[in-house]
C-alpha cells in the first residue's frame, strides 16, 4: 500500500519530499509545518513550540531575584497623570482629545497588529480557563485629584502563571501558548482537537475524516453552539454582553476572537481565504491535500502582508532578507511581549460605517438604532452606521450585521490614533462592573500595561535600551525631547504641588496636519489633528513621578519618546520591534521566502498566487470591489507617506479680487503614490473656487489638492502639475508648510 505523503496536521512532519515536488497522481506536496511550531528548527525542535517559556534578552528584574513584582508608583497614579486623553473637569465631564498618526497610518495599523498578537503570543494565565496566577488587585484612590472615578474602586489584576519549576529557588518565567511562528495559529489553532472542531466534517478527533475547508455556516465564522452542544466547543473567552449568551460567541483558532469586531472580523477574511483557495484547487486531489496547500498559501499571504504592507507602514523598515538562518531562535522574548507590543494607544476602537443608500434595510437600520448605534441616511445618498467602542467589544454578530466588507472596508478609512503615551478615556477609565457595587471595578489598559511590564519582571527603561544598544537617557528631557522637565510657573498650578493639580494635563495647544490650531472638541470625522501641548511638559511630570531617569518603569519610558522621522514609534519601541520581526522572519524554515520553489510550484500548477496585498483579499472574499479601496488600506485613500518631495508655487492677481495659480508637485523620494494629497495653509484669506489636475478642498485657511480618482498615481521622479483660480479678499503671500502625504516638502518659488 502506497504511503500517504501528507502527515496529521499537529505533527512534526518528516520532509520526505522537497520543496514544490510533485507528481502526476498527488500534484504539488508542499511540507507540512506543525501546528504548535515544533520541528521548525531542525536542530532545536523546541524554538518557538507552544506552551514553552517566552525567551529573554534581559535577566529577570524581581524586587527578591526570582518572583517579588519590583516597587515603583501605583499604576494608576502614573496612569491619571501620564496617560490620559482627557481634561479632568469632574465626574462625568470629561472631555478626551482624539489625537491622530502624524502619519496618517489608518486603522489597519492597530487592527493588524492585533491580529498578529494573536498569532503569536497569549500568555499562561490570559485564558479564564488557564490556571491562574496570584490575585493582585490594585487599588483605586478616590480622594486622588485627577481621578475621574468617584468613591472607592479597584483595578482588578491576576499575575500571569508562571512557568512550572519557576518563581520559587529560581526567576519566575511566564509561559507563551501560542507558536512564535507567523503560522496563521490564528486561524487555525495550535493543536488538533481545535483545528478538527473548526475543520468541515465531523468533528471526533479523527483527522482523516475532516474536509479540506474551514466551517462558516452562511460565511461566518461558526458560533459556539454550531455543532450542537456549545459546551463542547473548543475554549473561547467569554466576556462582556456574551455573558448573556456564551452560545453565540465566535470559535476560531485563537480564544481572543471576540475581543473586537475588527479581529474578529480579520479572522472571517482569511477563513474564508481558506474556503476560496480550496475551492480553486481540483477535485482530483484528496481533502487533505487541499487543506494543507490552501493552508501554506494563506499563511504565506499573512507573511506577505505582515512584511510589505504593515510593517513599512509603521515605519519598519528591515534589512534585505537573505534566506533562513537555523541560528536564528524565533522564540518570542518576554521583553518584546510585555512591554515592546504594547501599543494600545494606537487604538481608536470606533468605526463610522458609510455606505450606499441600499446596503441595510430598513428593518436592518431599525435593529442598529434598537441596539443603541446610531443610523442615518446623509444627504449625498448614503448610509451611516455609527459604532462606538463599547458596541465593538464582544459582539461578534455585528460583523455580520454590518456585513464583512463594510466592516473592513471602514477599518481603512480613518487614521488610528497617535502611538504616544495617551490612551483613549474608554480604555482607561471604565466601569467594568456595575455603579452601585463598592468597591467599584475599573477598567485600565494603561495601569494594567504597566503592572503587566513588572508582572514580567521588566528591566527599567535605561537598562531596556542598553539591551537594545541603545545609550541610557541622562535626563527626563532626553526621553521625551522636550525642552524643560520644570514646572512652569502658572497661576493656574499649584506651586510645589503641580503634580497633583489637576491643571496640569490640560491640553493648551492642539494642532492638524496642516499646522493650525483646533479646537478641544474637534468633530470626530476628522482625523487630522496630530500634535498637541499641555500646560505641563511630559518631562515635568515624570520627574515628578520618579524622581531618577533609572527608575522610570521601560513600558513608560518607551511611550514617551518622540517619533523617529518616517516611524509611529519612537528610538527603543523601533528597535524591538526590529529585532523581533526580524528574527520571526529570518528564523522561520517555513516564511515565504524560504519556500518559494513549493510557492512556485503552486502557481504554476494551480494558478494560486500568495502575492496579494490585503486590499486584494478583503475584494476577493466580500462584495466590496477592488476599485472600492485604496491600493494600500493602511493608508487613508491609500496615500503612502513620500520620502521627499518638493513643491513649487506661483500665483497672478487677476481683476476683480480674483487670482491663478499654479502648482507643480514632484515625488522625488522612492516610494511610489499610488494616491496622494498635498497640504498647505493660506495666510491671507485665499480662497480656492477651481481646480484643474487634483481635487481642491479648504477648510478655512488649510487646503488639500487631492490626487484625482483615475490617473493619479505618482512615481518618484515624476512631477505632477495643478492649476487653480479663487478669490483673493487682501493680500497674497505666499501658502506655508507644504507637505505630500504627511511628508514635509523642500519649495521652490517662482
Amino acid at each position: 500500500m502506497r504511503r500517504a505523503w501528507w502527515v496529521v496536521a499537529g505533527l512534526v512532519a518528516a520532509l520526505t519530499v522537497p520543496p514544490g515536488a510533485a507528481d502526476a497522481k498527488h500534484g504539488v506536496r508542499p511540507q507540512i509545518q506543525s501546528l504548535d511550531g515544533s520541528g521548525n528548527n531542525r536542530a532545536h525542535p523546541d524554538w518557538g513550540r507552544a506552551d514553552s517559556p517566552y525567551a529573554r534578552l534581559t535577566a529577570p528584574n524581581y524586587a527578591d531575584g526570582h518572583s517579588a513584582p519590583v516597587a515603583g508608583p501605583d499604576p494608576r497614579y502614573v496612569s491619571n497623570r501620564i496617560f490620559g486623553d482627557e481634561e479632568v473637569l469632574g465626574v462625568n465631564d470629561v472631555p478626551a482629545v482624539n489625537i491622530f498618526s502624524e502619519r496618517q497610518v489608518s486603522q489597519w495599523g492597530w487592527a493588524w497588529a492585533q491580529f498578529l498578537d494573536h498569532t503569536f503570543a497569549l500568555r499562561l494565565g490570559e485564558q479564564a480557563s488557564d490556571p491562574q496566577g496570584e490575585r493582585e488587585d490594585m487599588k483605586g484612590d478616590g480622594s486622588d485629584p485627577l481621578e475621574l472615578i468617584s468613591g472607592k474602586h479597584y483595578l482588578p489584576f491576576v499575575r500571569s502563571r508562571p512557568a512550572d519549576g519557576t518563581g520559587v529557588a529560581n526567576a519566575r518565567q511566564q509561559v507563551n501558548m501560542q507558536s512564535s511562528y507567523l503560522d496563521a495559529s490564528g486561524v487555525y489553532g495550535t493543536k488538533n482537537t481545535r483545528l478538527d472542531w473548526l475543520r468541515q466534517g465531523p468533528a471526533d478527533g479523527n483527522v482523516a475524516n475532516n474536509g479540506a475547508k474551514l466551517l462558516l455556516p452562511d460565511g461566518y465564522l461558526p458560533r459556539r453552539d454550531a455543532r450542537g452542544d456549545a459546551s463542547n466547543a473548543p475554549a473561547t473567552d467569554i466576556d462582556g454582553r456574551l455573558h448573556a449568551d456564551p452560545a453565540s460567541a465566535a470559535v476560531a483558532g485563537d480564544v481572543r476572537v471576540n475581543n473586537n469586531i475588527a479581529v474578529t472580523a480579520v479572522q472571517t477574511l482569511f477563513a474564508r481565504e481558506h474556503n476560496r483557495i480550496v475551492d480553486a484547487l481540483p477535485a482530483s486531489l484528496s481533502e487533505e491535500e487541499r487543506f494543507q496547500i490552501a493552508r501554506r498559501v494563506v499563511i504565506s499571504e499573512i507573511q506577505y502582508i505582515t512584511y510589505r504592507e504593515f510593517l513599512p507602514a509603521m515605519g519598519i523598515n528591515l534589512p534585505r532578507y537573505r534566506g533562513y538562518d537555523p541560528k536564528v531562535n524565533t522564540t518570542l522574548s518576554n521583553e518584546f511581549a510585555a512591554t515592546g507590543y504594547r501599543a494600545h494607544s494606537m487604538i481608536h476602537g470606533g468605526f463610522s460605517v458609510t455606505q450606499p443608500a441600499d446596503r441595510y434595510t430598513p428593518a436592518q437600520l431599525d435593529a442598529f438604532r434598537a441596539a443603541g448605534l446610531p443610523a442615518f441616511l446623509t444627504n449625498d445618498g448614503k448610509v451611516v452606521v455609527e459604532v462606538d467602542m463599547v458596541h465593538t467589544r464582544d459582539n461578534p454578530s455585528l460583523v455580520k450585521g454590518l456585513g464583512l466588507g463594510p466592516t473592513l472596508q471602514t477599518i481603512g478609512e480613518r487614521a488610528q490614533y497617535r502611538n504616544d503615551e495617551t490612551i483613549d478615556h474608554l480604555l482607561r477609565s471604565v466601569l467594568c462592573g456595575p455603579e452601585s457595587a463598592d468597591p467599584k471595578c475599573v477598567f485600565d489598559l494603561g495601569a494594567t500595561d504597566l503592572a503587566r511590564s513588572r508582572d514580567h519582571g521588566m528591566p527599567s527603561y535605561n537598562s531596556m535600551r542598553r539591551a537594545y544598544g541603545l545609550p541610557p537617557a541622562r535626563s527626563f528631557t532626553d526621553i521625551t525631547g522636550e525642552a524643560t522637565d520644570a514646572f512652569p510657573k502658572d497661576p493656574e498650578l499649584t506651586p510645589g504641588n503641580e503634580i497633583n493639580d489637576p491643571d496640569s494635563t490640560d491640553f493648551t495647544n492642539i494642532t492638524n496636519l496642516f499646522g493650525s490650531k483646533v479646537g478641544h472638541r474637534n468633530d470626530p470625522r476628522d482625523h487630522s489633528t496630530v500634535s498637541y501641548t499641555k500646560r505641563t511638559t511630559l518631562a515635568a511630570r515624570l520627574k515628578a513621578i520618579y524622581g531618577s531617569v533609572d527608575r522610570v518603569d521601560a513600558y513608560v519610558g518607551m511611550q514617551s519618546e518622540p517619533h523617529l522621522k518616517g516611524s509611529e514609534f519612537g528610538e527603543l519601541q523601533r528597535s524591538m520591534w526590529a529585532r523581533e520581526f526580524r528574527r520571526l522572519r529570518d528564523g522561520d524554515r517555513f516564511f515565504y521566502g524560504n519556500q518559494a520553489g513549493t510557492l512556485e510550484a503552486i502557481s504554476k500548477k494551480y494558478g494560486i498566487d500568495f502575492r496579494h496585498n490585503l486590499g486584494d483579499l478583503i475584494a476577493a472574499n466580500t462584495d466590496i470591489k477592488r476599485t472600492e479601496l485604496p491600493g494600500t488600506v493602511f493608508f487613508p485613500r491609500g496615500e503612502v507617506p513620500a520620502g521627499s518631495c518638493r513643491v513649487s508655487y506661483a500665483a497672478e492677481p487677476k481683476a476683480g479680487g480674483e487670482f491663478t495659480g499654479t502648482m507643480k508637485i514632484k515625488n522625488t523620494g522612492r516610494t511610489p503614490l499610488a494616491a496622494w494629497s498635498v497640504r498647505f495653509r493660506y495666510a491671507d484669506g485665499q480662497q480656492i473656487k477651481q481646480s484643474e489636475g487634483a481635487e481642491a478642498i479648504q477648510n478655512g485657511t488649510d487646503v488639500a489638492l487631492q490626487s484625482p480618482g483615475s490617473d493619479g498615481a505618482l512615481a518618484p521622479g515624476q512631477t505632477r502639475r495643478v492649476s487653480f483660480t479663487g478669490t483673493l479678499p487682501g493680500a497674497n503671500s505666499t501658502p506655508s508648510d507644504f507637505n505630500l502625504n504627511t511628508t514635509g516638502c523642500a519649495t521652490g518659488y517662482r
